[in-house]
């Protein structure tokens, strides 16, 4: 409900390199809506691209799914390819949303058109990735491995961590879950979810904050799945109201005219200007961008491919609140140099089984306050370690049972740079990620201490404060010994 350019400018002040434009699909903005966004987006990019690369795409209701992010390169097919695809599959559009054999056909359709277009140049570059996915239960994981098989390289992950972190501030905020995640199973939820799964756990979805759980299930098969998070922007810290002609009244706001000419969001595909309009929102679920929420990419250059293709590759770490400042990880053979003795985020270290390895972190502590005002204290950082043991038979397997905590730090007190490291030999294929936490809410993890003796707590709609549980996540490396 921005416009493009409050985004753009919002997100420069936010201290981003990069955001993606992803309005959600509907009826409304595949009827209005992308050929004028496409004009927003050009002039956007002209306007502040020295300081800013905005990329455009959808928040995709992925047939018989949840949300999910398309994010695209900028090219000459960008607005046509958008435009054919939400009228095609766009689940909203074409009345696709339930779970049936048939929605979930057209989702594998989908895909499989989105990288033919990619390989025969109609799109320049396009990457798919699942937001909040466990958060209504909807995305089985069957339905995750038959996404990525059917586009490989275009569906890279999820969102391990939901924007609408704000949804949990208390009152006078929302006091709802943290990401929203506050509903229970519904008629096309996977029965194999548990009720703990529609919540998240120090704000990260359950699927990723499970040591041992869904997300190590699908790196445990070797596969590439790599996590971001989002500010998911819809509503930014009240200050817009939907509906100035009627401020009072924030229900039925679609089909609400906003103008004396009687224009609304199902008419015109838009709403009025949010920035400077009406009165503030008393409810928000979303801080601004950049603010709580960031994806942090190793792109080699500022430029719109290789954010992209730093993304493809996992050079990322996801983290909250400006927790820590910057992140350096690497898998190096023990007493080794040179560039094939060790991989960085992503990559894969090959070796000989019975190689001694070491994990090197290099983190740059915070040393300025967030945007709530606070210096972020890192107090601990745990190594997670996992076997692969190739395809999973079950392609609903949710699980990894040889994936658990291996190594942790107290940081607590050390500031400004610091270096940590963790040996050890590697026997077969396996793979290694991190996280850290301001170690305010801790719990034993969801499937036992001897997996994660001291993992993110659940979070209770409405009684977390976002700011006083931070984390941040890296995405692993892979060691071979094949």
């Amino acid at each position: 409900m921005y416009r493009v350019d409050d985004q753009a400018v919002r997100a420069i002040a936010g201290g981003l390199d990069w955001i993606a434009i992803t309005d959600h699909g509907n009826k409304p903005f595949a009827a209005h809506s992308i050929a004028p966004q496409h004009e927003d987006l050009a002039a956007a990019r002209d306007r502040h691209g020295d300081d800013l690369l905005v990329f455009g795409g959808l928040e995709w209701n992925i047939p018989a799914g949840e949300h999910t992010t398309l994010m695209m390169a900028p090219g000459d097919g960008e607005a046509e390819v958008l435009q054919e695809f939400v009228n095609a599959y766009d689940a909203n559009v074409v009345g696709a949303r339930d779970g049936t054999p048939e929605n979930e056909a057209l989702a594998i359709e989908a895909l499989a058109n989105l990288k033919a277009a990619v390989e025969d140049g109609h799109l320049a570059d396009a990457l798919v990735l699942p937001n909040h996915p466990a958060r209504k239960g909807i995305d089985s994981p069957a339905e995750l491995r038959a996404w990525q098989d059917a586009a490989p390289g275009i569906v890279i992950g999820f969102e391990g961590a939901p924007g609408h972190q704000a949804a949990g501030l208390p009152a006078p905020g929302m006091a709802r879950g943290r990401g929203l995640y506050d509903s229970n199973p519904g008629g096309h939820s996977f029965p194999g979810y548990p009720a703990e799964g529609y919540r998240t756990w120090g704000g990260f979805d359950w699927m990723t904050a499970t040591v041992g759980g869904v997300w190590d299930s699908l790196l445990a098969e070797g596969r590439k799945w790599w996590i971001t998070t989002t500010s998911d922007g819809h509503q930014g810290c009240g200050d817009w109201v939907r509906n100035p002609v009627d401020p009072l009244d924030q229900t039925g706001y679609d089909t609400i005219p906003y103008n004396d000419a009687g224009d609304t969001f199902e008419s015109t595909g838009v709403y009025p200007p949010p920035v400077g309009t009406g009165r503030p929102v008393a409810e928000y679920s979303s801080f601004p961008p950049g603010a709580y929420n960031r994806t942090w990419v190793g792109a080699t250059d500022f430029s719109h491919r290789a954010v992209m293709d730093a993304m493809r590759a996992g050079r990322m770490w996801v983290c909250f609140g400006d927790l820590i400042a910057g992140l350096d990880m690497r898998l190096r053979v023990k007493g080794r140099g040179g560039s094939r003795h060790r991989a960085g985020l992503g990559g894969t270290l090959d070796v000989q089984p019975g190689t001694e390895v070491e994990l090197v972190l290099a983190i740059d502590l915070a040393d300025g306050v967030n945007h709530a005002g606070l210096l972020p204290r890192l107090a601990r950082v745990d190594v997670i370690a996992g076997k692969v043991t190739g395809p999973a038979a079950d392609p609903n397997t949710m699980t990894a049972p040889d994936t658990r905590v291996v190594h942790s730090w107290d940081v607590s007190g050390e500031t400004g740079s610091i270096e940590l490291v963790h040996a050890f030999t590697v026997e077969s294929g396996m793979y290694v990620r991190v996280r850290g936490t301001d170690g305010k809410r801790s719990q034993p993890g969801y499937l036992g201490t001897e997996v994660d003796p001291l993992g993110p707590a659940l979070d209770v709609p409405g009684q977390v404060d976002p700011w006083e549980d931070l984390w941040f996540y890296t995405n692993p490396i892979f060691a071979s010994t094949d």
